[in-house]
């Protein structure tokens, strides 16, 4: 068994921790630092296939020294450049039309059923007729290509990478979706979530010792106390401090109580800057040009990298729009997440990074932030689309809103002179500005799309509708469109921005 002194930098070994259900379990971990304090050693772990907001430092207590595997010095680590695989193809180019029948009191329509059963794993079977909704999709006879989720969904391999300060360059993103998991999701009919203990990506070995452990200890915002989940790059005089101070309204940060105290005084600021697009009860939200405002924009950004793992920022925002959601009280407009789109996006982005704080998550505050994003897109005339691939929390909260809103759809649709009432892909898309990739995906992801002598067959469960029925009216938090003041800009006609 090896001594506690013997472990270095890069050893990999068992350590105890517990999970959700609050049992202990020993995950495989690697080591990326040690300190001593007041001759006590602390170890720095991140949890092999476990998402890095859950690495911890912990006591040589918790470390099964008898399993310890010491790195190999001849071996370099290889390198992987984190990429996904290939993006599915553009969906068919010909229009799909949904045939969708709605029964009265949910019983199945006489005749409306194909003479044979799909096959063995078709959603439409001769048993369930009864308890079936059925859609028709007719189009040409090209099978929609048979997926679990496409490759440009799913969480990349990636982490924060090096953050250079002082040097100017544009703020990328990488799989910046970091929204959260609404408790209502689970009960949206659709499949069940990833656990959330761990994560869908593998172990990132090649990123930089530095900016894969977290280097401030805690935030004070507010009222709120936050632990930050990943590395930001603050200035490193700040990261040795017990708690960072950030002003709420403008997120200046400072040393100490009596350096925040001393900044009130003079923050005449109660709102974000910027214009207030959007009013309905307490929340607001505010549009942060990222030339106009890049003070408050390089502070949000540094803000939001705590919780953040993919996110690459660099000091540069001016291509960028920031939207600022809030909540109002008495003390002024409370800052409870934001999402930020480019100004001109080729690829029909229309969300690049996305947050909500953790004090305000699982209460529906994602899905609203993203609801905006897409009644944006409504006002432009465009579809729009994250950028992708997602983070585990993006996808989560991504996909539950994609297969409400178009489930939405489809059980609005009304049958006309006694006919089934139809719908395309690309109606669909129009109506919620989803891109139409994704409403072919989500379709996919929920199983509902099947191919049936030269048609698409969709077939919604009764699973389905009463899950999806439960979570609507859990979601009390909708956006009222009739509230937006939003008048978009052509920003190629702007010179730079």
């Amino acid at each position: 068994m090896a001594e506690v002194g013997e472990i270095i930098e890069g050893c990999r070994l068992p350590v105890l921790r517990r999970n959700q259900d609050n049992e202990d379990e020993w995950p495989l971990a690697e080591i990326l630092s040690v300190k001593d304090i007041s001759g006590r050693k602390l170890f720095y772990v991140h949890y092999i296939d476990f998402n890095k907001r859950l690495d911890e430092w912990v006591t040589h207590e918790r470390l099964d020294l008898k399993k310890i595997q010491f790195p190999k010095k001849e071996a370099k680590t290889p390198t992987k450049n984190g990429l996904p695989g290939s993006r599915p193809g553009s969906p068919e180019r010909e229009v799909i039309t949904l045939r969708f029948s709605l029964p009265k009191e949910r019983e199945a329509v006489a005749g409306g059923e194909p003479d044979q059963p799909l096959s063995s794993s078709s959603c439409l079977l001769p048993s369930h007729r009864a308890t079936k909704r059925k859609v028709e999709v007719v189009s040409p006879a090209t099978p929609v290509p048979s997926e679990t989720a496409p490759a440009s969904v799913f969480p990349q391999n990636g982490s924060a990478r090096r953050a250079v300060a002082a040097q100017p360059g544009r703020k990328r993103k990488s799989n910046c979706l970091g929204t959260d998991e609404d408790s209502q999701d689970s009960s949206d009919g659709i499949p069940s979530a990833p656990r959330m203990t761990g994560s869908l990506v593998s172990d990132r070995s090649h990123d930089d010792i530095v900016t894969r452990m977290k280097n401030i200890e805690c935030i004070e915002l507010g009222r709120h106390r936050l632990k930050p989940w990943y590395f930001s790059p603050y200035p490193q005089e700040l990261t040795a401090l017990p708690v960072l101070y950030l002003c709420e309204f403008c997120l200046k940060y400072g040393r100490s109580l009596k350096c925040l105290q001393r900044h009130l005084t003079k923050c005449d600021l109660r709102h974000p800057p910027g214009n207030e697009i959007y009013r309905k009860g307490t929340i607001s939200f505010f549009e942060i040009d990222g030339r106009k405002n890049k003070s408050y924009s390089q502070n949000l950004c540094l803000l939001a990298k705590c919780f953040l793992d993919h996110k690459t920022l660099y000091y540069d925002t001016d291509p960028f729009l920031f939207y600022v959601m809030t909540e109002y009280d008495c003390k002024g407009f409370h800052i409870v997440g934001y999402f930020s789109k480019e100004k001109e996006s080729t690829e029909d982005y229309n969300v690049a990074c996305i947050l909500t704080l953790p004090p305000y998550q699982r209460r529906g505050y994602g899905k609203l932030l993203i609801e905006f994003s897409y009644e944006l897109s409504k006002v432009e005339g465009k579809t729009g689309t994250p950028e992708k691939p997602l983070s585990d929390l993006g996808l989560l909260s991504y996909r539950s809103y994609w297969s409400q809103t178009i489930l939405e759809i489809l059980m609005g649709l009304k049958s006309e002179s006694g006919e089934r009432p139809q719908i395309t892909i690309n109606e669909i898309s129009e109506i919620t500005s989803i891109k139409k990739e994704d409403v072919i995906s989500t379709l996919q992801y929920l199983n509902l799309i099947n191919y049936y002598k030269g048609q698409y067959i969709l077939t919604l469960s009764e699973d389905i509708v009463d899950g999806h029925e439960r979570a609507m009216l859990k979601r009390l938090l909708r956006i009222d469109s009739k509230c937006l003041h939003f008048t978009p800009k052509d920003w190629s006609k702007r010179g730079k921005w």
